[in-house]
């Protein structure tokens, strides 16, 4: 199912209707729009280290949180580095990369604790929100194209379960918006690496175009949660493309590295 659009006192962001209706837990996927960064990081700029101005991006976060209901001084900020990483955040993480130094580098994050948002960010790679409505426990997945072939969010789904008792087949997901296949062109280093991970299920998702490839990251994402167990009817998929939209979202492949990043967050209430 695609994500629903958003919008408050000018801020847009997106949520998964799978999720919106899990009364126990916050989320949202942000866009571009609606806070007060300047540019190249206008305007809802969600990532300390760009753009230079700092009280922009903690007013940023105040509206973004205030928008999806949670708490803007609790954030726990992944540290991505393309890896599988997992890390298992606790009460003495809360604030960490935005009130707090990080001391880890992690591309996916889980807990069990409320009042707590978990927040990994795009600018083309995908994201995923992953919550057991009955074990209480939530992830959110950085997962660009080599932590997609490197299985993360199959990792992140058994550290769920690992940790704190969820069942994969309880689980809701949402897969964010990324580079779509109709954008994401690659030579064949990108399929080769999908299909030694997936074998044949990277089939669907992979197209040859000419001499290039296009690769539907966001159908590989599903492709992982499907093959950890989660059911096919609790995953959303967003649809959307960070390329195509330069309205709504930042897009590395677009611009480069002058630019913000959206943010995907979850919490539980």
């Amino acid at each position: 199912m695609p994500l629903t659009e958003h919008e408050k006192d000018g801020l847009i962001y997106y949520t998964s209707p799978l999720l919106d209706g899990c009364p126990g837990v916050a989320h949202g996927f942000s866009t571009r729009t609606g806070g007060v960064s300047r540019p190249p990081c206008d305007t809802l700029n969600l990532a300390p280290s760009r753009g230079g101005d700092r009280p922009a991006v903690e007013e940023n976060y105040r509206r973004f949180c205030a928008a999806i209901g949670t708490n803007w001084k609790r954030p726990v900020l992944a540290e991505q580095v393309h890896e599988t990483t997992v890390r298992p955040v606790t009460e003495e993480d809360a604030g960490k990369g935005l009130w707090k130094p990080k001391d880890y580098t992690a591309d996916a994050l889980v807990t069990d604790l409320p009042d707590t948002p978990l927040t990994v960010f795009s600018a083309d790679c995908g994201v995923i929100l992953l919550h057991d409505p009955q074990a209480r426990c939530v992830g959110a997945v950085h997962a660009g194209w080599r932590g997609c072939a490197a299985g993360i969010v199959e990792k992140t789904v058994h550290e769920l379960e690992r940790l704190y008792g969820a069942r994969a087949d309880r689980i809701v997901a949402a897969v964010g918006p990324c580079i779509g296949q109709c954008c994401f062109e690659t030579d064949g280093d990108v399929p080769q690496a999908m299909t030694d991970a997936l074998g044949a299920d990277a089939q669907p998702y992979l197209e040859r175009r000419g001499a290039k490839w296009h690769v539907d990251l966001a159908g590989l994402n599903r492709q992982w949660l499907l093959r950890a167990g989660v059911r096919p009817e609790q995953i959303d998929v967003s649809g959307l493309c960070t390329f195509c939209r330069p309205d709504l979202f930042w897009s590395y492949r677009r611009v480069g590295g002058q630019r913000g990043a959206q943010a995907a967050m979850i919490a539980l209430r």
